[in-house]
């Protein structure tokens, strides 16, 4: 589970030039999502949820970074900051065009009500209660541009490249964090991390400074359609009549994007599987992918082991891994994980099917590094 909740808001000099700072429109409410009472959750069944959908990419221990992008969902300063119902809407609706997917049933993913309210119950279990923050004073978002390109920009990127850290950028965050959630991270800052307590070196305007230059990303269009779930009847086999790949796989387990859009171009024989919630297929796959959850691996059994598969998720390693791992233990031969992920094909436009107002996600520079 990628991104469940990103909260790091890391800070590097990056040394350029002040950025422009566009008009923005106001945020708009991010979609309703019901926050059930956490008082009645289980916390056993939450951690349950945990270690399946989410230890993978935030770690056995909840200290995160196990995967790209996956922050610590223990840090103190980020329980602090984060409410019942922003954990709550982080794990339903996900973080489209990042790693982290919509595991709401709502959306398509495996969790219901109940199953949502024990994972954060589990979640709030093992770290610290959110304070109540105070209101955020208006900044001026142009004197903020100057302080984000000195200290955050290398980290955080753009509303085009992303960094190492939280996407600021991101639609949906940007619908669902509050000012006081920003202020306070950047105030505080993420202990263990990057990330350092910029109120002990900032005076309190320039930090309301930061939040308005923070909320000039905010612009972008926030989708809600969604493509018809799959229905686990998709034909597994692409171009079946065609020849087989001829891939040379990083460490005999990575593939390109580019040598697989070539391959697919070219008509060559295989299987490509979306190892990613299937809410994360209904918002944009690979055409000709299927859905095959990691987290609900048995159509698997009715993969062909003679036949070149590739797996991907978002991470862009972890998930797609574990389906790997699952079809090599059945005999499998040939199969490989997608290098760069489902996020690099879409940046690259390598065909997709997508929900109606989906665009590509924002450059990751990580994507396909060694790991």
């Amino acid at each position: 589970m990628r991104w469940l909740v990103l909260v790091v808001v890391a800070a590097c000099n990056s040394g350029s030039a002040t950025p422009k700072v566009e008009p923005t429109q106001p945020i708009a409410p991010a979609p309703s999502v019901t926050v059930p009472a956490l008082a009645s959750a289980d916390t056993a069944t939450g951690k349950q949820h945990y270690v399946k959908l989410c230890a993978p990419c935030h770690g056995d221990d909840l200290k995160g970074y196990k995967a790209d992008h996956a922050p610590s969902l223990v840090n103190a300063t980020f329980q602090e900051s984060a409410t019942d119902a922003f954990l709550t809407q982080a794990i339903v609706t996900g973080r489209p065009g990042t790693s982290m997917g919509a595991y709401g049933k709502a959306m398509g993913g495996p969790l219901d009500d109940a199953a949502v309210a024990s994972l954060v119950r589990y979640i709030r279990s093992q770290g610290t209660p959110s304070l109540a923050l105070a209101n955020v004073t208006p900044g001026d978002a142009q004197r903020g541009a100057a302080l984000y390109n000195e200290y955050c920009k290398t980290c955080h990127g753009d509303t085009a490249i992303r960094g190492e850290a939280i996407h600021l950028a991101n639609p949906t965050f940007q619908k669902q964090a509050t000012d006081a959630f920003l202020r306070y991270a950047i105030e505080k800052g993420r202990p263990g991390t990057k990330m350092q307590a910029f109120g002990a070196v900032m005076k309190p305007e320039q930090l309301d400074d930061l939040v308005a230059y923070v909320r000039s990303f905010g612009a972008g269009a926030l989708v809600t359609s969604k493509l018809p779930p799959p229905t686990g009847n998709e034909p597994l086999v692409l171009n079946p009549k065609g020849r087989d790949p001829s891939f040379t796989p990083r460490e005999n387990r990575f593939v390109s994007v580019d040598a697989v859009a070539k391959a697919l171009a070219d008509g060559r024989k295989m299987i490509i599987i979306d190892a990613r919630p299937p809410s994360d297929w209904m918002h944009v796959h690979v055409k000709g992918a299927v859905s095959i959850p990691y987290h609900d691996p048995k159509r698997l059994d009715d993969v062909p082991l003679d036949v070149v598969t590739i797996a991907y998720c978002a991470c862009p390693h972890h998930l797609s891994g574990i389906v790997v791992d699952e079809l090599v233990k059945r005999g499998h031969k040939r199969a490989y994980v997608l290098d760069e992920g489902i996020n690099a094909w879409h940046y690259k436009k390598y065909p997709v099917v997508a929900a109606p107002g989906v665009q590509p996600p924002a450059q990751d520079p990580m994507a396909g590094r060694a790991q």
